[in-house]
């Protein structure tokens, strides 16, 4: 029975096998009829693969291909792109139209790979692979919208928000959280975790700084900004696994003046605004872009506003200009913009007390005495704030009372304005980066222009480029050789006996810049005629290079210089009668006559108010349409964010309202009429968002000058980076930051 029911066991499975060998047999002899004709089967082979849909980059990512022979071709969810060699997966992938989630990956950062997020998939790899590290290969592909990544990506935001508390009600990054933004998009609906999540000591950081560090995830963003941009490695990572966390290795304030951008790059609510903390949600305010006035840089800013009220200030890219950073000066000096504000027209009675009044009664105080003055006893004096717009009205109003005695804080008695490149940076901000040597002449650009420092800082790092410094000791957040003080370095440098001439001769594209605090030296003509022997000799101005610079503090400096604000007289202000100041709380008035007649146009009550007569309250840039040209010579303009304060308004206007009533109006009414008025003059300045290089050189068309330099030492120019003018020195926030910061 056990033998039978065995061989017909064995025979069954022979015959089963046979039958499925005969089927293998058919299956390999089969052929296609309808492809035995050869031209047939080749038009099946060339049928062309159907289109696929044309993918903008993410962000409007752009490509460079500085060698095209190194471009190779990588399939991203198999849509092909050319990228060059050297860039990773994650940047290929954003070029193809595809938003891969991270949050240790920052494009102006060095790359940490460290929280994993970045997942995808690649063809031949045995398992997921972080695309922010992995070096694009040629024909590689790679697949992000797979289940293995998906559920990589979930595992992932699952651990991230093992330890993360839930804040997210009284969280300032609400609304504008990457992780709250990447857990609905990709993470999983629940979590495993049940144990008792961790908690973290805050950091006292400064003022500025506001930490939660319960909150933060490790992504080492504010690390490697510090280190790596900021130039102060305040910040680090201490502990290891679950005791790990970010924070100081002593105790101690984070003393950058960059600080404030660790706010933006932080995905969580770990670093938020101090200053902000529980103002308001993001979506509850309106963003207006405009530009920054507080130095000559221009940063590209975004004035966020509810109701009335500035908000916050936040950076907008420009590559040109600021990149993505904003010094902590531009975005928290706001709180100035309402604090000591100038409401309504005030005249000083006999006690001395002021007394608002309409704008028709001051006005006609003002008239009556600028007629019974002579014209040559008439001065001007354009504040460090002033738009083009304002300038040019003040400077036809004055001229046509017969003064030609104006000018802009900053610039000095007697300007060279004949040349634009006398007063601009020739090389242009974003133009530093090909420098592979500085010479710094009476400059701190950390404190005078942050975003300047901050593009010098980024060359010498990535070119190491020397850089060479003039002027008294400085804190430089870069490796450089102080030169020497005063005068006779640059004169030793002119003359080649000092080492560093060697260093600049050597240089194939040199930077010299000069600082504009010479402006007010008497001897500046002959220090600009020296530092143009040194230009010339080291071949620092070529046709294709030009390597002298002057860089400006003011926002309103290169605009006046380009309008002509050149004062006639230098010792004007000792013998005047009438004193117009637009603005300007710098001006030093103690040799002015103590019968002299001041009006003080502006918005806030700052220093020029003391010695005031009358006061014209004005509207803030923030408030206002105005041009401005920044250090670089690019025009740009701001835009009104919030209403004007009280009765207050534009600068412009109240020129054109005084000179009407003053019996000598100005032929323009609009800002459009004033334009037309700015074209004849400078038209540069109408070439919004570009920038107008100088057409000649200084050095071959500047008269000679015999006149050697003055001894005396070159002196700082700011004495306190957070209180520059009337707005910051207003701003309670910019005094705490000079009491516990101050450089």
């Amino acid at each position: 029975m056990g033998l039978s029911h065995l061989a017909s066991r064995a025979i069954f499975r022979s015959a089963r096998l046979g039958a499925s060998n005969s089927r293998h047999l058919r299956r390999a002899i089969v052929t296609s009829p309808e492809l035995h004709n050869s031209a047939e089967a080749a038009a099946a082979e060339a049928q062309p693969e159907p289109d696929l849909p044309k993918k903008n980059p993410v962000a409007g990512a752009r490509v460079h291909f500085p060698n095209p022979d190194d471009a190779i071709e990588v399939f991203v969810d198999g849509y092909p792109v050319k990228i060059p060699k050297g860039m990773t997966v994650l940047q290929a992938c954003m070029l193809a139209g595809v938003d891969v989630p991270r949050f240790c990956y920052h494009d102006r950062l060095s790359i940490a790979g460290n929280c994993r997020m970045c997942l995808v998939e690649v063809e031949k790899s045995p398992k997921p692979v972080a695309s922010c590290a992995m070096p694009a290969l040629p024909g590689m592909k790679i697949k992000t919208d797979t289940p293995l990544a998906k559920k990589a990506r979930e595992g992932v935001m699952e651990f991230l928000l093992m330890n993360h508390p839930l804040d997210c009600p009284i969280c300032d990054q609400g609304g504008e959280c990457d992780l709250q933004d990447q857990s609905m998009a990709f993470g999983s609906d629940r979590g495993r975790f049940t144990e008792t999540k961790r908690s973290v000591v805050d950091k006292n950081l400064g003022p500025l700084v506001k930490t939660v560090m319960t909150r933060c995830i490790q992504c080492t963003r504010c690390v490697r900004f510090a280190s790596e941009i900021a130039g102060v490695p305040d910040l680090g990572m201490l502990g290891r696994g679950s005791g790990e966390e970010i924070g100081t290795y002593v105790e101690k304030l984070m003393t950058s003046e960059l600080s404030g951008n660790v706010i933006d790059i932080c995905p969580v609510g770990a670093l938020t605004s101090k200053p902000f903390a529980f103002k308001a949600r993001n979506w509850e305010l309106k963003g207006t872009e405009s530009i920054d006035i507080t130095d000559a840089v221009g940063s590209n800013i975004r004035i966020d506003s509810r109701g009335p009220e500035v908000m916050r200030i936040v950076p907008r890219l420009n590559e040109d200009i600021n990149e993505e950073w904003i010094s902590d000066k531009t975005r928290f000096f706001y709180d100035g913009l309402k604090r000591q504000r100038l409401n309504d027209p005030m005249i000083r009675g006999a006690d001395g007390r002021f007394k608002a009044v309409s704008w028709h009664d001051a006005l006609a105080v003002v008239a009556e005495v600028i007629h019974k003055v002579k014209p040559d006893e008439i001065v001007g004096v354009a504040g460090k704030l002033s738009d083009a717009e304002s300038m040019i009205a003040l400077k036809d109003f004055l001229n046509k009372m017969g003064s030609d005695n104006i000018w802009c804080e900053g610039n000095g008695p007697s300007p060279n304005a004949d040349l634009r490149s006398g007063y601009i940076m020739n090389t242009s901000i974003s133009g530093l980066e090909k420098a592979d040597a500085f010479l710094l002449v009476g400059t701190q650009p950390r404190v005078e222009a942050a975003m300047v420092n901050a593009r010098i800082r980024k060359t010498v790092k990535a070119t190491n480029a020397q850089v060479g410094y003039v002027g008294p000791p400085a804190d430089l957040n870069y490796a450089h050789q102080h030169l020497g003080t005063g005068p006779e370095t640059l004169t030793e440098l002119a003359e080649g006996r000092h080492p560093f001439y060697s260093v600049l001769s050597n240089a194939k594209n040199p930077v010299i810049i000069v600082g504009a605090g010479i402006f007010g030296r008497k001897d500046k003509d002959a220090i600009f005629s020296v530092v143009e022997t040194i230009a010339k000799k080291v071949n620092a101005v070529r046709p294709e290079w030009n390597g002298l610079n002057v860089l400006l503090l003011n926002a309103a400096q290169a605009a006046a210089l380009d309008l002509g604000l050149v004062a006639e007289s230098e010792k004007s202000i000792e013998s005047a009668k009438f004193v117009y100041l637009m603005g300007a709380d710098d001006v030093n008035l103690d040799k002015t006559p103590e019968d002299a007649f001041v009006v003080y146009q502006g918005h806030h009550g700052d220093r020029g108010v003391y010695r005031a007569n009358v006061i014209l309250p004005a509207s803030a840039f923030t408030e206002k349409e105005g041009t401005y040209s920044n250090t670089e010579g690019c025009a740009q303009s701001t835009v009104p964010a919030v209403p004007t304060v009280g009765d207050s308004r534009d600068d412009w206007k109240i020129v054109r309202a005084l000179s009407e009533v003053a019996g000598a109006a100005l032929p323009y009414d609009n800002l459009s009429a004033i334009r037309s008025r700015i074209r004849t003059v400078a038209p540069n300045l109408l070439r919004v968002d570009e920038r107008e290089p100088s057409a000649f050189s200084t050095s071959a068309l500047r008269p000679e000058v015999k006149e050697k330099p003055d001894a005396a030492p070159f002196t700082a120019a700011i004495e306190n980076f957070y209180m520059t003018d009337s707005i910051t020195r207003a701003s309670k926030i910019m005094a705490q930051c000079s009491a516990l910061l101050k450089k």
